[in-house]
């Protein structure tokens, strides 16, 4: 009975719906008053035309047969003037009952009645004593991905939905979800802001600010971090009060540059440990290319241990018989030196001046962080875009701007294809890039590409379309705020790799790392073994797991959750 008034109550408080079931009532008495004409016709026409006298009740039974075309038979007229009237009043019964009655019940009444009983499902406030919450101002791409890693480490959350119909659905999906307006004081209220961990602004600029400025006036204290699309609008949201401001786009340019190795460059830094480095290096045109990983004997040459390798996207164990290709990225573990003694060893074969071009097609917000960062290095840059208004802009950040549509073949090779090593796909598009990558590596079978995309559903698509890396819009974002949560530094190492900490499960302590089936059984990658004392950043396969150490694994979510399945 609570249930049925809350849904009566909200229907009623609704002028739009009060309007809506005035209007039926009005079709209902319009249908009742020709209704009433018809019984008193239906004496009238028997009474004078044929002679024969039935009671009111009589009439109005008839009535109702005829026009709800049920047609009993019981009670006919005989006189052509008679069945005239029954015809007129028969497609009539059709009109008003059968066809237009329906239409205006579900219309006026029934339509409401559903959308108060999901209004009436949407949460409108926290539960009472929540603390220690993040608060997500909308379901954008990046929010499902940071709820899943939200998830992960047990920290709440809640979305804010204004519209009742999708905070409905994204209740019933299992989203914790709160129903209200994201620049509104009620809803911060009513979601316990002041005790919360952060607010995470994720709507546009202008939205943002707008959070930013409400959030402060009923919680200075609560950090807030906001997404900002434009440079020009990190000083506006800093001075709006937010703690933090992620330029997503530019820092996601700065990735996909940070992914290639030019002029020299080889071995990039991922993570440090203590004393230790996690590194990723490129394998194309150095003396490794072609051989197995315990015949290249890097770890006897250098002293670094590969742990894993990225092989077209998916990041995979490190087997002493995999073989090094030419787009093999291997990831190890050195000290600095050994390190250095690693990038003395990659220099190329044979010098490559390609290396030192980079095309970048598409010029927006990402592709020139990308070309900027670039430019840095001090690498040629070649863009090409299809807007014309954005030739002088793009002429700041590169060596050479060319106009014009990268699906067509003139546009590319005037644009630096033939000349350039490595292509960076970064439309707003990701079915654009897809076809990109399989455009490009046709055209330039030894090219390498380096692509970003906005949706992980698309991450098997683009690397089956030729692309060698990928990065998205949307686990960076995800990262970048988990990493604020937790207090540490993001880090980016590639499409859902991320690291995890977990303690040696009692199940395996006391095996060594190789008995323990960590890597064979789930494809995690143990980079680090952590006790009080010390911290053995380059495990071998024979070290033992000492009980209550903690566990430093590189893998997917999907691989850590095996992990826990098969080990806790």
């Amino acid at each position: 009975m609570k249930f049925l008034s809350t849904q009566l109550t909200y229907i009623l408080n609704q002028g739009q719906m009060r309007r809506n079931i005035n209007a039926l009532l009005k079709y209902v008495l319009f249908v009742l008053g020709v209704i009433t004409i018809f019984a008193i016709l239906f004496h009238v026409i028997m009474l004078f035309a044929e002679g024969r006298y039935f009671s009111w009740v009589t009439g109005l039974y008839w009535t109702l047969t005829v026009m709800s075309t049920l047609g009993f038979g019981d009670i006919t007229f005989e006189s052509d003037i008679g069945r005239i009237f029954t015809i007129v009043v028969l497609l009539t019964g059709i009109v008003l009952l059968l066809i237009m009655l329906p239409f205006a019940f579900i219309r006026f009444f029934y339509a409401p009645w559903l959308e108060a009983q999901i209004h009436t499902q949407c949460p409108r406030s926290v539960p009472p004593g929540t603390t220690g919450h993040l608060i997500i101002c909308r379901y954008d791409s990046i929010a499902p991905n940071l709820i899943k890693r939200l998830v992960h480490t047990r920290i709440p959350y809640f979305v804010i939905e204004a519209d009742s119909a999708k905070a409905a659905q994204l209740n019933d999906d299992g989203i914790s979800v709160i129903q209200g307006e994201i620049d509104s004081v009620a809803t911060y209220e009513k979601m316990n802001v002041r005790a919360a961990r952060m607010v995470f602004a994720n709507a546009g600029d202008t939205t943002n600010t707008n959070v930013t400025l409400t959030v402060r006036e009923i919680a200075p204290g609560v950090p807030i971090a906001a997404v900002v699309a434009n440079e020009d609008s990190i000083d506006i949201l800093e001075l709006s009060g937010a703690n933090h401001v992620l330029p997503l786009k530019q820092i996601l340019g700065q990735h996909l540059a940070n992914r290639i190795s030019v002029n020299g460059e080889r071995a990039r830094v991922v993570r440090t440990f203590e004393d230790w480095l996690v590194v990723e290096f490129t394998i194309h045109n150095t003396r490794f290319e072609g051989l197995r990983i315990r015949d290249s004997q890097i770890r006897e040459l250098t002293g670094v241990n590969v742990v894993g390798v990225w092989e077209h996207g998916h990041l995979i164990p490190a087997n002493p018989d995999h073989t090094l290709g030419d787009l093999s990225v291997p990831v190890a573990i050195g000290t600095p030196d050994q390190v250095e003694k690693l990038e003395a060893l990659l220099t190329p074969e044979i010098p490559e001046p390609a290396d030192a071009a980079v095309l970048v097609i598409g010029g927006g917000k990402v592709g020139c962080a990308a070309a900027k960062a670039l430019k840095q290095k001090g690498v040629t840059v070649f863009i090409v875009d299809c807007l014309k208004e954005l030739r002088e802009s793009l002429m700041q950040v590169a060596d050479r701007v060319t106009i014009g549509d990268a699906a067509d073949r003139e546009v590319l090779m005037k644009g630096g294809l033939r000349d350039a090593s490595l292509v960076i796909l970064s439309t707003n598009s990701d079915a654009v890039n897809i076809y990109l990558s399989i455009y490009c590596r046709r055209l330039n079978p030894d090219i390498r590409i380096v692509s970003r995309i906005t949706h992980e559903r698309n991450l098997e698509a683009i690397h089956r379309a030729g692309a060698d890396f990928v990065l998205s819009y949307a686990p960076l974002g995800a990262e970048s705020v988990v990493s604020l949560v937790q207090g540490r530094d993001p880090v980016v190492i590639g499409e859902g790799v991320e690291l995890f900490h977990v303690r040696v499960p009692p199940k395996i302590s006391g095996q060594s790392l190789a008995d323990s089936g960590i890597g064979q059984d789930t494809g995690l990658l143990v980079l680090a073994i952590r006790t009080e004392n010390e911290v053995d950043a380059n495990p071998q396969p024979g070290t033992t797991l000492p009980g209550g150490a903690r566990l430093t694994v590189l893998g997917t979510l999907e691989q850590f959750q095996k992990f826990k399945e098969k080990f806790e």
